[in-house]
């Protein structure tokens, strides 16, 4: 099951806020009042502190709405934290990396409704992206942009080509896998620059992948997998519409992978290019 984290968010700070503004309003002027007719008629001390701490619910409430709050705010408009589950984007990212997302550098979107209020920049060639995925927008989904709004793209023979320039690659040998990802090892791995960005990539010899030639639409994306004969990417279901963007990837904070003894110390804090 699939958990809207930002509309529980959401509804956490709006019925936190709404219990503690009415209580403020409403129920805690009669404490006060109550409290001062107390003391000054020498009550007894536990019913004054009874009515010092007030309701547990209030209580509660206000010392949870802040923080709430705050986690809201971060996740909504700067960094939003996601977990790499699959293979597709090997060598790249490996299953178990902890990754974060910038969530602005893209324009601030309101949360839960994701409605755009300020542009800012536009995805790259190159760029790393979290995208709700079109078939599915409740499955996060994390690719490549290898082609924005306008281009062509051809891929023949484990190849990218984008408007009729090929992606320059480099052997670099044989891949050694590890943990969730020892099933790759053996395959090729490349060092590809697409415009500049050089970045890895995995390809089977012999093992067929989808070709043939897209032009991507305007407000649309063109993604695909590092790991590129193993990756549910643009080839097979389309381009990424603007507002389906989450956010670009920027740094790895943690890796977790039980079939590879649990943490692998040297990738957190990689950046992610």
């Amino acid at each position: 099951m699939n958990v809207d984290f930002a509309a529980v968010l959401l509804g956490a700070v709006v019925v936190c806020g709404a219990i503690w503004a009415v209580d403020a309003m409403l129920f805690a002027p009669r404490r006060r009042a109550e409290l001062a007719r107390l003391r000054a008629s020498a009550a007894p001390q536990p019913e004054i502190e009874r009515l010092e701490r007030g309701p547990v619910l209030v209580e509660y409430a206000r010392s949870f709405f802040p923080v709430f709050l705050a986690v809201l705010v971060l996740r909504s408009f700067l960094v939003e934290p996601f977990r790499i589950p699959s293979n597709s984007m090997m060598p790249t990212l490996l299953t178990g990396d902890f990754i974060l997302v910038n969530k602005f550098t893209y324009g601030i979107r309101l949360p839960v409704a994701d409605t755009k209020i300020i542009d800012i920049n536009e995805p790259q060639r190159g760029d790393v992206v979290v995208f709700r995925y079109p078939l599915d927008p409740a499955v996060d989904y994390i690719k490549r942009v290898v082609g924005v709004p306008g281009d062509h793209i051809a891929y023949y023979n484990k190849a990218l080509r984008v408007n009729g320039q090929p992606m320059p690659q480099e052997a670099m040998g044989v891949y050694s896998g590890v943990g969730a990802g020892s099933g790759m090892t053996g395959a090729d791995l490349l060092r590809e620059s697409l415009n500049g960005v050089v970045h890895p990539i995995l390809t089977r010899p012999g093992q067929a992948t989808l070709e043939g030639e897209f032009t991507v639409p305007p407000g649309q994306y063109f993604v695909m997998g590092d790991n590129r004969d193993n990756s549910n990417d643009s080839r097979y279901w389309g381009t990424v519409p603007e507002q389906n963007l989450v956010g670009k990837a920027f740094m790895i904070w943690m890796n977790w992978d039980a079939s590879n003894g649990g943490v692998s110390w040297g990738r957190i804090g990689s950046g992610i290019r």
